[in-house]
């Protein structure tokens, strides 16, 4: 892959929408005899969105250049989005307005010793923290341990998409709910294609990911999207054994781009215990194994 065209993000993620709202979702009439079309019809979309057909078609032809905020909002009522589809569309609308205009500024590559010690500071749980691409710029020690498998492949910086789909075995060990998380991870890639989507590494990943791994072809032609949030992350360490962790992933205001992701248990609980242990395993290990 050599780029991420704007028109063809558009084009490709309206219509993947609108083909799996029936009808009868949308509060149309659901009239009898064969469609040939799966889901909406544009000129039912466009009438659901108060706008005219050929101006619906122009936008699903991957033109958004001059749909203002309330036509946008329009259609993403008619489509059903959630808010992380909502958002990617305005997304794809601010980069067809402004295809020439400035670039989203690059996230950091490294980083600062500032948040290194605020990661060392959180003795207690896992952190670390990664781009949108899914790389690790940083861990603490408890971090470190806990992703050892990722860590395992000595490419830096590690990658965790990396790891779920070019180390399948691997990582269907390592995640309890690997489904889940090889469909987030491709959606969290595709969000992140809409924000910068002339990121030259962001598109050497996808072009990557897409030559070696089937599933990850399948999962990024599904244009589904996703917001980084807070949530359960269930692994099973491969000397620990079973973990189920809440997560909470957080964007820091100061370095755009760059996400600080925190893994706790309730105390009591078979997952505070066995961080507890990993805590204790981790002080022991030690070598390159370690490092993100």
């Amino acid at each position: 892959m050599t780029k991420i065209d704007p028109r063809t993000e558009i084009k490709e993620f309206l219509s993947s929408r609108r083909a799996r709202i029936t009808p009868e979702r949308a509060g149309l009439p659901a009239y009898g005899g064969n469609r040939r079309v799966k889901g909406l019809r544009r000129e039912e979309v466009a009438l659901l969105a108060g706008v005219s057909v050929d101006y619906y078609v122009r936008m699903e032809r991957g033109s958004l250049a001059g749909a203002s905020d309330g036509v946008l909002d329009a259609v993403a009522s008619a489509l059903h989005l959630d808010e992380a589809e909502r958002e990617h569309l305005f997304q794809l609308a601010r980069r067809s307005r402004a295809p020439g205009g400035p670039r989203r500024r690059r996230p950091a590559a490294t980083v600062r010793p500032a948040l290194r010690q605020v990661l060392d500071a959180i003795t207690d749980a896992p952190a670390w923290i990664c781009n949108g691409r899914y790389d690790v710029l940083a861990m603490n020690h408890l971090a470190r341990a806990l992703y050892s498998p990722v860590l395992a492949d000595p490419r830096r910086p590690a990658n965790t998409a990396r790891f779920v789909y070019l180390e399948p075995e691997a990582a269907r060990t390592f995640f309890v709910d690997y489904d889940r998380i090889a469909r987030d991870v491709a959606a969290k890639l595709r969000m992140e294609a809409g924000r910068n989507p002339h990121d030259e590494d962001l598109i050497a990943l996808v072009g990557e990911l897409s030559t070696r791994s089937e599933l990850f072809r399948q999962r990024w032609a599904s244009q589904d999207v996703r917001l980084h949030r807070s949530g359960r992350k269930r692994v099973h360490h491969p000397v620990v054994g079973r973990l189920d962790l809440d997560v909470e992933s957080m964007e820091l205001p100061a370095e755009p781009g760059l996400l600080l992701n925190v893994y706790t248990a309730p105390a009591g609980t078979a997952a505070a215990d066995g961080l507890a242990v990993l805590a204790s395993w981790a002080t022991e290990t030690t070598g390159s194994e370690l490092r993100p």
